[in-house]
């Protein structure tokens, strides 16, 4: 997996309990998995069409760093699934805890929102990865 963004929890993102809302990270982690998705299907053209299960593992804190880590999990005709872990990162020691995972789903559309396929370049490069992936394990 790659690194993909990085945020620091703010006080403001805070709730009753001293946690980090659940849904600003879900929130951030969507925004990273888009960014990942657009950036990867050379087109800005994706919309959201699932989030898989969401467990939160640990909590947040004001002032704790995350790490958002991303890799394409499947890429269909119309689709991508981006696979992704958050980590909660300590400035001390440099370790990372995983807070929470899933995967989320992105389908590219045209300008009426009708699903149109994922570009050639895109599969090509995909298959160059995988490929490329299985000859150095």
């Amino acid at each position: 997996m790659q690194l993909i963004t990085k945020k620091i929890v703010m006080t403001k993102d805070i709730g009753i309990h001293g946690n980090l809302f659940g849904g600003i990270l879900m929130e951030w982690i969507d925004e990273a998995a888009a960014a990942f998705a657009t950036e990867y299907c050379y087109t800005p053209n994706m919309v959201t069409v699932r989030v898989g299960e969401l467990i939160f593992n640990k909590p947040l804190k004001a002032g704790q760093h995350i790490r958002i880590y991303g890799e394409v999990a499947k890429l269909g005709n119309t689709s991508i699934t981006i696979a992704l872990k958050v980590c909660r990162y300590s400035l001390y020691s440099a370790e990372e805890t995983l807070v929470c995972s899933t995967n989320v789903t992105f389908v590219r559309i045209d300008d009426d929102g009708t699903p149109t396929p994922i570009g050639e370049s895109v599969k090509r490069k995909h298959q160059d990865i995988i490929d490329n992936h299985l000859v150095e394990v």
